[in-house]
């Protein structure tokens, strides 16, 4: 079984949000990384010399291959990353993994029927 690594940097009022609809895309879990600080192509607003960043978490998805498309696109839509400054997502190849033998059998069959 192949995997790809979704990486999702977000909002964090909207992680809650994107890990549910991630699941009902097929997701089996994920990881976390709160309190990330990004920069974009414009600098962030200041208010009296303050920057006003709202903060983000790094959203790691593990999943298989054949699945990996409809989630990207599922949480790309429910996080509204086609909204400036809202978030975005990206995956890469996996090209090996461990501990993740209780997942796949499961999966298995997810992508049977899918296929």
């Amino acid at each position: 079984m192949h995997f790809k690594l979704i990486i999702a940097l977000v909002e964090d009022n909207v992680t809650e949000v994107v890990m549910e609809a991630a699941r009902s895309a097929g997701a089996t879990g994920a990881t976390i990384v709160n309190q990330a600080r990004g920069e974009g192509i414009e600098e962030a607003k200041t208010f009296f010399g303050l920057t006003l960043e709202t903060q983000r978490d790094v959203v790691l998805f593990l999943v298989e291959e054949h699945l990996s498309r409809n989630i990207l696109e599922t949480i790309a839509e429910v996080g509204q990353f086609g909204t400036k400054g809202r978030g975005i997502a990206f995956q890469v190849d996996v090209e090996d993994a461990v501990g993740v033998d209780h997942q796949v059998a499961k999966l298995t069959r997810v992508v049977e029927e899918k296929l």
